[in-house]
């Protein structure tokens, strides 16, 4: 039955990613169909509404898969390098793919977030060009679904091992 449970969250950890990906560029899309005049690096163009709501979408599926991963996957205690070094694959695993999702979500959300203020109906100004921010913060949630998913294998199955073992 845990094993079954594992699978499901890992699928549903690599949907909600998936999603926030697809909705992203999705976003990116519909940002290009609005009317926009481009003058060099500067650029005049009206808010999309669509994607707008696209990119807050995105930014709140990205959250939901992280902070799913983060919390079912449990707490990794690794206090010094060479606590790191002594410990198992799996849990040098789980600590790089924490490491690295963090990573990816600050730059994934923070390329969201900035291609989704672009689009709220309160910015119609002119402005640098923000293209392809939120296509760029839409792939990196595929990027991120995988090392969320790597750490919830891996963490889940360092504790595993600390439970068999019995070391804390």
């Amino acid at each position: 039955m845990a094993r079954n449970v594992g699978f499901f969250i890992c699928i549903l950890i690599l949907a909600m990613d998936v999603s926030a990906g697809i909705l992203g560029i999705e976003a990116e899309i519909a940002q290009n169909k609005v009317k926009h005049l481009k003058m060099w690096i500067f650029e005049c163009r009206d808010p999309s509404y669509t994607a707008f709501k696209y990119g807050l979408a995105a930014c709140v599926l990205l959250a939901l898969a992280h902070v799913t991963a983060n919390l079912l996957g449990g707490c990794l205690c690794v206090v010094s390098r060479q606590d790191l070094e002594k410990s198992s694959a799996n849990k040098q695993l789980a600590v790089a793919s924490l490491i690295f999702s963090w990573i990816i979500l600050a730059i994934a959300f923070s390329m969201l977030i900035v291609g989704t203020m672009a689009n709220s109906r309160s910015r119609k100004a002119c402005g640098i060009s923000h293209h392809r921010v939120l296509s760029i913060g839409g792939i990196l949630c595929f990027i991120h679904g995988l090392f969320a998913v790597s750490y919830y294998i891996s963490a889940t199955a360092s504790t595993r091992e600390q439970t068999h073992t019995g070391h804390a």
